[in-house]
């Protein structure tokens, strides 16, 4: 028999929230794998979360109109207007696919008058197909997954239960969707750690996307993800709008994703943190059918999966104008597609396995040197290792631009210099499998950055830019050639500098002697403790 869960009063804090509903929802997850239970919680997630979004605004306009003076019949008459809703961001839910519906009959409906029983999977699988097909931007993106015969009915009324349980409200100012949105990305890094590798394919971790956000600072125009998982980037992107109170309208988002799974994923997820994206009608490979051909982005930020040896390769593609990618590896791939997206004055974050910063087999050399020589690297970082628990491959990023002119993009003239930056001695070990970076260490990277760029949102004075020897260096396009146009940061940035030693050579030699002896007094002390203890032992 399934377990039961009780859920305990709201939790005080965010966290708790999220570890409650992780752990309640886990237990009820049975004998499903975490792929599959990844689709059954995060649908219902996105569900609730359009449900209560629709309530919120419905108790908004009765306000209103009550206000207006307004009777009840009046009020009836316009309350289900459709436009007061979808124009304010807000999906239409109706009736039979609101969330008080589910939760009144999360043991299912028995059967009426002409018909037939429904079980709550059935219920809820008629509610996703009722909300795709009022609002035209969710057609084919909702799990219709919960009426299955390996999905314990049972099981699924008392996961519906706790999240109707555990109510997303009395948290301040926080609406419910900014909460529901926390709650999502939590399931998703939750889930990709559950899966291991796989789950390397829809998530990446939020510190790393954070530093190709906020070294690009996208603010304004279209944001481009090739590969785009569950559509970390462009959730991340919008955080950083809203931190820098700017509108997330400000920006239109692109994105294109392989697996079918994951494209829904991202698609929900968007709506949930109220992005209207553009991620084609459909899943699909980037190389074998790229589904904007036309745009030209203002900002590209990628997490491409990496050495791909198995990729549509058409060795006429027009994209490849630096060099013809080698069949065996589609990295060089992934980043001239990336630069033919580029708009004029366009830059680009893209993470990378560290074999790409010095790779010469198959003709990747050639193809880095032509990059070089195009001034379109404006910064190479090396990432610290275990930041990805699918992979242990040892990761950077690089960033590209059509643009290092004095101007616009930074008052500094950065034409024909590269950045480099090792950061691989920063981050902390969150557990013994994964580090992580700190705001302190992003900022250091991004600051770093913008301070080498003259860019406008670093506007504190003391933010000059220097060579930091071991950490940061600026290298010529004539260095870069020199080094056989290897672009790992650790050949650059030397060794950091020792701290000096101002104890006199005598007063050292003294302390440490004194130290020395010390232990040696404390090594015969032990010993006499153990051969007490020993003649003690009867043999």
């Amino acid at each position: 028999m399934p377990p039961k869960v009780k859920v305990a009063a709201l939790p005080s804090t965010m966290k708790e929230l999220k570890d409650t509903l992780w752990k309640a929802a886990d237990k009820l997850r049975g004998s499903m794998d975490a792929s599959q239970y990844k689709d059954v919680i995060l649908g219902l997630v996105f569900l609730k979360y359009v449900s209560d979004a629709f309530d919120e605004r419905r108790e908004q306009i009765r306000s209103e109109l009550e206000a207006d003076g307004q009777n009840e019949d009046q009020i009836g008459q316009l309350i289900d207007d459709v436009d007061e809703y979808t124009g304010q961001g807000v999906f239409w839910v109706g009736a039979r696919a609101r969330w008080s519906h589910l939760a009144e009959n999360a043991k299912g409906m028995p059967a009426t008058l002409g018909e037939a029983p429904k079980s709550i999977g059935l219920l809820i699988d008629e509610a996703m197909d009722l909300i795709s097909s009022d609002n035209p931007t969710l057609a084919g993106s909702l799990p219709r997954i919960y009426n299955r015969d390996n999905l314990d009915q049972r099981r699924l009324g008392e996961l519906l239960d706790l999240l109707n349980s555990a109510r997303f409200t009395g948290h301040g100012a926080s609406k419910a969707r900014d909460i529901l949105g926390e709650v999502y990305e939590y399931f998703l890094e939750k889930f990709a750690h559950a899966e291991g590798k796989r789950g390397g394919e829809f998530y990446t971790p939020a510190g790393v996307v954070r530093v190709l956000v906020e070294v690009l600072e996208p603010t304004h125009g279209r944001v481009y993800d090739p590969c785009c998982g569950s559509g970390g980037m462009f959730v991340q992107t919008e955080k950083f709008l809203d931190l820098h109170d700017k509108e997330g309208s400000n920006i239109s988002v692109y994105g294109q994703e392989l697996n079918e799974r994951t494209w829904r994923m991202a698609k929900m997820n968007l709506a949930i943190h109220g992005l209207n994206g553009n991620l084609a009608s459909r899943w699909g490979d980037t190389f074998a059918r790229d589904q904007h051909p036309d745009l030209q982005a203002d900002f590209i930020m990628a997490n491409p999966p990496f050495n791909i040896k198995d990729w549509a390769r058409s060795e006429s593609d027009p994209r490849w104008k630096y060099g013809v990618p080698p069949a065996g590896n589609a990295n060089y791939a992934w980043i001239q597609h990336i630069i033919s997206k580029l708009a004029a004055g366009g830059s680009a974050g893209v993470v990378m396995a560290n074999g790409s910063m010095s790779s010469n087999s198959s003709g990747e050399g050639e193809i880095r040197a032509e990059l070089v020589e195009a001034d379109l690297v404006s910064c190479m970082i090396a990432l610290p290792t275990q930041l990805f628990r699918s992979t242990g491959i040892p990761v950077c990023t690089w960033f590209l631009t059509k643009d290092k002119t004095k101007g616009e993009h930074g008052s500094i003239d950065r034409t024909g210099q590269v950045l480099f930056i090792d950061a691989r001695n920063l981050g902390h070990m969150v557990d013994r499998a994964e580090r992580a970076l700190s705001d302190d260490d992003i900022a250091k990277i991004a600051g770093t950055y913008h301070a080498w760029r003259g860019t406008t949102s670093d506007t504190d004075p003391a933010h000059i830019y220097a060579d930091a020897p071991g950490f940061a260096y600026t290298a010529s396009l004539a260095e870069i050639k020199a080094a056989d146009y290897a672009l790992t940061p650790g050949r650059y940035v030397g060794a950091a500098e020792a701290e000096e030693d101002i104890e006199p050579i005598e007063t050292k030699l003294a302390r440490l002697s004194s130290e020395l002896f010390e232990q040696f007094e404390e090594s015969e002390r032990l010993a006499a403790v153990v051969r007490e203890q020993l003649g003690r032992v009867d043999v």
